[in-house]
């Protein structure tokens, strides 16, 4: 079976890509672009700059700028969470830098596939599937930075490296050419490919992302017809739905679920270390390879899981003063042990019904405290628990912060064992990173129809979502769930998102895109399980849009920096 990962070995092994040279990843023209192999061994490599921890490899890390996760270090955004960021910052630099690097391989797919003499419908296949990953491309930095230059497929990397000197082009200039590319993309994808092709983009996929940039501009009539598309297939049957197990999703086998819609295909094991470092930044000590867990849920977060008759949750209503006084946390959740073996507990079984009773997605997404999450010691598997105490190790049995930090951590995407030798690389973990999935697009269908004074549909779109992890609907059951004005709706939205998207990265662009960046950030002190003191979130109005790196400007005269960072 000629799968696209086959295809990619070829790709990377085959010496197509000369991968240590600058400028990156160049393409050898003379000897390549002359099948239709080498236009879909071309495109590929720009699906793999995907992976790029400074594109989307650690996406999932701009939940540690918001308030739903926590995070240090550099992969962790720590420079973003504190504030204290410039436009040196590597942050900053390499983000940019490795946006841009993508546009250019985008383009140079875009470019020489158009001039192959190859079958039609590969070649604008191909073109479509580069196109929606420029614009994919664009669109991140336009998030990011602002308006941004404008390169097409006319740069010819190979010969203008030096020349890439054009001005910043407005915001609305760069989305419509994000769009401009996606309806391009939209006419010529497929709905689907045969199964060995898995992974490509899709016609449902590039509707999904335009519908998105609609919803960010807040046009959202526009966003509401293609988001109505790919839900109720107004104009394509993809017949996307929702996965029954939410908890799967976040493992191998939600890989080719129909509530996929696009995600970044992820390969491990001995000689293909095509992965994401999911294991290695999300994992902690007692995960496979013993990993750094530079982003944890927030305690925020956690507490945002509503009990399971949707009433709001509170550790008041079980613990009195649990919320005023750290002692009364310490005795809620702290042991003592001596290597291992416990010399006081708290009560761990009324803990457990507490944490039962709640979302389901709370103990899908995170470990919280007692809890067991099959981990690796001593080269073989072993099942791990999240101990609240001093000394804890994973060659005793529990589940080590990294940081020494009492926090809840991830059990999304977070690998079980060494997923039965699947799982060979800390960095390169055999878990699909969901970029576009089916309950994010309802969700944003219900802000769409939310904006445009149709919040019964609104309400529809959310209680699907709700409903699929075993959570009542709005406007059912208990009196906390009753809502009807625009305004209540859209407090719903701002909560559905931040429990089913958790730890997908969305949190941060949707706090900015919502004017709520500098009211759930600004000056807070992240806390513990026990209230102790972690991290003082720093911000400032300009840091909603990044700062343009000050190096770009001095290699590009022309480029002008953003307001508040001259």
């Amino acid at each position: 079976m000629k799968n696209i990962w086959i295809l990619l070995s070829a790709m990377i092994l085959g010496g197509c890509y000369e991968m240590d040279t600058q400028p990156y990843d160049k393409v050898s023209a003379g000897s390549f672009w002359s099948t239709e192999e080498h236009a879909l061994q071309g495109v590929l490599g720009v699906y793999a700059d995907m992976k790029d921890a400074n594109l989307f490899g650690l996406y999932n890390m701009f939940d540690n700028a918001s308030d739903i996760g926590v995070g240090y270090d550099g992969q962790g955004l720590g420079d973003i969470i504190n504030g204290n960021f410039t436009d040196r910052s590597g942050t900053i630099v390499n983000r940019w830098r490795r946006g841009f690097d993508g546009i250019q391989r985008a383009n140079t797919v875009i470019r020489n596939v158009n001039e192959m003499e190859i079958s039609e419908e590969v070649q604008s296949t191909v073109i479509g599937e580069a196109k929606f990953l420029r614009a994919y491309f664009y669109f991140h930095l336009l998030n990011l930075f602002g308006g941004v230059p404008i390169y097409d497929e006319s740069i010819d990397l190979n010969q203008d490296f030096n020349q890439l000197v054009s001005p910043r082009s407005s915001e609305d200039e760069v989305r419509a050419f994000i769009i401009d590319d996606l309806n391009d993309a939209i006419n010529r994808l497929p709905v689907s490919y045969p199964t060995e092709y898995y992974g490509r983009a899709t016609k449902g996929a590039a509707t999904a992302l335009r519908g998105k940039v609609y919803l960010f501009n807040q046009e959202w009539e526009k966003a509401v017809e293609d988001f109505e598309d790919v839900v109720y297939n107004t104009r394509n049957n993809y017949a996307y739905s929702l996965h029954s197990s939410y908890s799967e999703l976040f493992k191998p086998e939600g890989h080719s679920s129909d509530e996929m819609i696009f995600a970044i295909q992820n390969k491990g094991g001995v000689g293909f270390d095509y992965g994401m470092p999911l294991a290695f930044y999300l994992g902690t000590r007692s995960t496979f390879g013993s990993c750094w867990n530079n982003g944890m849920p927030s305690t925020t977060l956690a507490d945002m899981y509503e009990n399971l008759d949707g009433s709001p949750f509170s550790w008041e209503d079980h613990f009195p003063g649990f919320e005023s006084d750290n002692s009364v946390k310490e005795s809620v959740f702290l042991a003592t042990h001596n290597s291992g073996e416990f010399t006081s507990l708290p009560d761990t079984t009324k803990l457990g019904e507490i944490y039962r009773n709640r979302d389901p997605r709370l103990m899908q997404s995170l470990v919280v405290p007692y809890s067991w999450q099959l981990g690796w010691n001593a080269n073989q598997p072993r099942n791990m628990q999240l101990v609240i105490a001093t000394g804890v190790n994973e060659n005793f049995g529990q589940i080590r912060n990294n940081r020494g930090w009492q926090t809840y951590v991830w059990r999304k995407f977070v690998p079980e064992g060494n997923m039965n030798g699947d799982l060979t690389n800390r960095a390169h973990t055999p878990i699909n990173f969901p970029m576009i999935r089916l309950a994010d697009v309802m969700l944003m269908l219900a802000e769409a129809y939310n904006e445009t004074n149709a919040t019964v549909k609104a309400i529809t779109e959310i209680n699907k979502v709700r409903e699929r992890s075993g959570m009542p609907g709005l406007n059912s059951g208990h009196p906390s769930l009753v809502v009807s004005s625009s305004d209540e709706v859209k407090d719903r939205i701002i909560h559905e998102r931040a429990v089913e998207l958790a730890g997908e990265g969305h949190r941060y662009f949707d706090l900015k895109r919502w004017g709520l960046l500098n009211q759930y950030t600004d000056g807070v002190i992240e806390k513990g399980i026990t209230g102790s003191n972690l991290v003082t979130r720093g911000f400032q109005d300009r840091h909603v849009i990044w700062p343009i790196p000050a190096q770009e400007i001095e290699i590009n005269s022309t480029l002008t920096q953003n307001p508040g960072w001259e």
